[in-house]
């Protein structure tokens, strides 16, 4: 059992309490029976940590490990196999798109308008931090088309590399994500390429908006296994946040729910590239300039169009952490037997920022939660999707908790 925990210093907070009388439509259900069609599906494991309930004065907390999902070390694989099914089905024998536009290489969104009997696969394009283009590119890999990511400078070279193993053209940028998404949507532009994006902008909206009905199979699958283990629902549900296409589809599950109370909904990211924070705060999307982070899949400096009034409206917190709360969260998580990276433990350490410390009282106030609560924290991915030294890192967070 790791030690308790109390963070050490004053968490970049926001909470907005009337999320939770928010309401949405839900998300299809079409994605959940694909998903469950393909070879090797199985529901990935959610894991009762009753010491982490203690700890964080809870009545149980459960932990959704997404550390090998459909043969893949993260969640991004529900997203990216959705959305390439969905824009595979969408062409025809005419050369037309699905929804009747003409035939010059992409639809208004990028989807390809070929032919499925065209003699050249498509190039599926994307930029990634790591888990999202290695999903495209296996997926690409599998239905016998071609992938091109592009990767900004932060992603660890393992991560690279496993991208590349998958068969995908990998391209390294000399700069930010921003900038990878950039240089993506240009190379999508080519004829035959079609842009597969985790993150949305005015024009480009209809395949992000798959890749978060993909995401929503996760959050089905956290209801059954909670109902097995007779925990009811859940008091307070934690998930890391990048562009926020997987805090769009937890939002939508669980504000589109009628049957008993909302839960509380909050959103953890790193310090150094807090673009939800910083829109929150300013009531408006807003891009920030993002520094280095071990958390490489969600150093990300924009939300997402498609994200942003969703969670705008419908989360109830934002907090931020660091590295080294990040690095100290995933040596606990390991020794309580659940595998998780930095993004993926960036749950539990944003939990204990908001759960303990100065100001506590408050910030579990403005959550609602009490000591019966359950809490179930998403972890987003395995070491092996963002390979960095947890031990090293957490002997640094051993040395910054006592600063």
């Amino acid at each position: 059992m790791p030690d308790a925990f109390a963070s050490s210093r004053t968490p970049s907070w926001f909470a907005r309490p009337a999320a939770r009388s928010w309401t949405c439509a839900p998300a299809p259900a079409d994605a959940r029976d694909f998903h469950a069609s393909l070879p090797g599906y199985a529901p990935t494991p959610l894991t009762e940590l009753p010491s982490l309930a203690a700890e964080l004065g809870a009545g149980r907390v459960f932990v959704k490990d997404e550390s090998s999902r459909l043969g893949l070390p993260a969640f991004k694989a529900l997203g990216a196999s959705w959305a390439v099914r969905r824009v595979l089905d969408g062409r025809t024998a005419d050369g037309q798109a699905a929804d009747g536009q003409a035939a010059d290489g992409q639809a208004a969104d990028g989807q390809a308008a070929d032919g499925p009997g065209a003699a050249a696969p498509m190039t599926l394009v994307t930029a990634t931090d790591g888990n999202h283009g290695r999903a495209v590119a296996r997926t690409s890999r599998l239905l016998g088309q071609r992938a091109h990511v592009f990767v900004p400078h932060g992603v660890h070279p393992e991560a690279v590399a496993a991208i590349a193993t998958e068969g995908a053209e990998v391209t390294r940028v000399a700069g930010t994500y921003d900038e990878a998404v950039r240089r993506a949507a240009e190379a999508a532009a080519a004829p035959d390429a079609v842009l597969v994006q985790d993150t949305a902008w005015p024009g480009y909206e209809r395949i992000p908006a798959w890749i978060v009905e993909g995401y929503a199979t996760l959050c089905a699958e956290i209801d059954v296994q909670l109902a097995l283990a007779r925990a009811g629902a859940p008091g307070l549900v934690a998930v890391p946040v990048g562009v926020g296409s997987l805090a769009q589809a937890v939002v939508t599950h669980y504000r589109s729910r009628r049957d008993g109370r909302a839960p509380a909904l909050l959103a953890v990211e790193p310090e150094n590239a807090a673009a939800l924070a910083a829109s929150l705060a300013a009531g408006r999307p807003v891009t920030v300039a993002t520094g280095g982070t071990t958390m490489a899949g969600l150093n990300c400096g924009t939300v997402s169009h498609l994200a942003w009034p969703v969670l705008r409206d419908g989360l109830d917190a934002a907090v931020t952490v660091t590295d080294a709360e990040s690095a100290r969260a995933a040596a606990d998580l390991a020794s309580l037997g659940v595998s998780s990276g930095p993004c993926g433990a960036a749950s539990l350490a944003g939990v204990r920022a908001a759960l303990t410390g100065a100001g506590a009282d408050g910030r579990r106030a403005a959550l609602g939660l009490g000591p019966a609560s359950v809490l179930v924290l998403l972890s987003t991915e395995g070491p092996a999707a963002n390979p960095h030294s947890i031990a090293s890192d957490a002997t640094t967070s051993s040395r910054d908790d006592r600063s």
